[in-house]
């Protein structure tokens, strides 16, 4: 691009030449793509990682990530059911479950979380949808938020 030769350090490669796909996930710039779950792929489980992240299939399990630098970027149809944790996502696919991130999050016309989000920067397209509460974390936390205890005690069922 630009004159410059297109060899790729370390496996990576810009996420705006990841994919030719019209998903709106052109307007991601600089990051860096490190690992990719295809359209194809299902991941059953708990995942870690570093650095980036794209998503085009689906996990079933939480999703956390290593490192300040970490970013999500989940495509139109991508899918995550369970928890996530990550310092930056781009969201244009759909999550089922609470959204913690101490940076920005980015959600465009098709993304879809049905849970709560956690977030310092929110950036969200006409379209997407949270199905949850939404609640900004003071930037001067760092880390990421615990969700608050219910005050209710819980029930016994013994019948004593």
């Amino acid at each position: 691009m630009f004159g410059k030769s297109a060899k790729s350090s370390g496996g990576s490669m810009p996420a705006s030449s990841s994919s030719n796909h019209n998903h709106g996930d052109q307007k991601i710039r600089s990051a860096t793509i490190d690992t990719m779950i295809g359209k194809g792929t299902t991941i059953d489980g708990d995942l870690r990682f570093s650095g980036g992240l794209h998503v085009e299939g689906v996990i079933k399990g939480n999703l956390a990530a290593d490192g300040d630098d970490a970013t999500l970027i989940l495509s139109e149809h991508g899918h995550i059911q369970g928890e996530v944790r990550v310092p930056s996502m781009v969201l244009n696919g759909m999550i089922d479950g609470d959204v913690f991130a101490c940076g920005k999050v980015e959600l465009f016309e098709k993304a879809r979380i049905c849970g709560d989000v956690y977030y310092n920067l929110l950036e969200m397209a006409v379209g997407a949808e949270v199905n949850g509460k939404l609640v900004r974390q003071k930037p001067e936390t760092g880390k990421f938020a615990t969700p608050p205890t219910p005050l209710i005690a819980p029930v016994s069922t013994d019948d004593e």
